[in-house]
């Protein structure tokens, strides 16, 4: 379920206050130098393979503090690079063929790497787009959606996160949408129900689209009596990028999803939670926690 709405395409990972537009500006020069590399003029292999190391380390530098290492390693740091490395003092040979297989490796390193570089700048400039629109951006955890007094669709989520007539985006992380799947399975029967009801809706709403979904259209009808407006609230689904690695315990991983989103929508985005440990966790990691609680009633006797 839910497998083709996956996002597609090498998406880098900015690190945490990354810069949205800074780091698009990095990577497209990265790749220019790259691709004016592969074209350059003819010289010996050698210094050919000498330039593109010149290269990467440049690469590195100016992308080290910007993404993460995985990145760098699909991006620039490949096993071809590890090759050309370890060979750079024995590739020296002048004769025709040492300078053909040295010349070969480099032209096919630097063509992948201008077509990884190509991939990843598409791929972070339509994230970009993506995450610009205007509005709050709340991750409620499993504890919300069973626990909070509302249903996921008649939750007033304006309040919870201090605004008002602007739009609320709802993001469910795919690990929140696994752990109500194995809470449908719990012994309490309002856990049970309330695990059922939230990925009900949530499969309904993007029966039809591959994008955020509206959950409550925005409404101004209560100004003219001195009500309060409310602003859309959509949902949408926030699935692993490829080839991402769950970190063992699911609360780090659905902080790890919320500051991945962060530089790219470029602003803070807000954890509602009901559960001590997330809020301490995630108020550890500098994310912005609403935390919310029951009243717990009399001590028993």
């Amino acid at each position: 379920m839910f497998a083709k709405w996956q996002t597609t395409g090498m998406l880098v990972t900015p690190r945490a206050g990354v810069n949205r537009d800074n780091l698009l500006k990095s990577l497209r020069s990265v790749h220019d130098e790259a691709f004016n590399l592969r074209g350059g003029g003819p010289q010996g292999a050698h210094k050919r393979l000498l330039a593109y190391l010149e290269w990467t380390s440049n690469a590195v530098r100016m992308l080290g503090n910007q993404v993460s290492s995985a990145d760098l390693e699909r991006l620039v740091l490949t096993r071809r690079y590890e090759l050309l490395l370890s060979g750079v003092g024995t590739m020296t040979g002048t004769e025709v063929e040492v300078q053909r297989v040295v010349n070969g490796l480099v032209s096919l390193e630097l063509d992948q790497r201008v077509a990884a570089f190509d991939e990843a700048i598409k791929a972070l400039a339509d994230q970009i787009g993506r995450w610009s629109r205007s509005g709050a951006f709340v991750v409620p955890d499993s504890s919300f959606y069973i626990e909070h007094p509302e249903k996921l669709e008649v939750t007033d989520f304006a309040p919870l996160v201090g605004v008002w007539e602007d739009p609320v985006h709802v993001l469910v992380p795919i690990v929140v949408v696994d752990e109500l799947d194995g809470l449908k399975q719990s012994k309490d029967r309002h856990v049970r129900w309330r695990a059922g009801y939230t990925l009900g809706v949530v499969d309904r709403v993007f029966a039809s689209t591959t994008g955020p979904a509206r959950l409550r259209a925005e409404d101004f009808s209560s100004l003219g009596s001195g009500g309060l407006p409310r602003g859309e609230v959509t949902i949408e689904l926030l699935f692993d990028p490829p080839g991402h690695v769950r970190l063992p315990i699911n609360d780090d991983e659905i902080i790890d999803r919320c500051l991945a989103v962060e530089p790219l929508a470029d602003r803070k985005v807000t954890l509602l939670t009901y559960d001590t440990g997330q809020s301490t966790r995630a108020r550890t990691a500098g994310l912005k926690v609403v935390k919310l609680s029951q009243e717990i009633g009399d001590e028993p006797e």
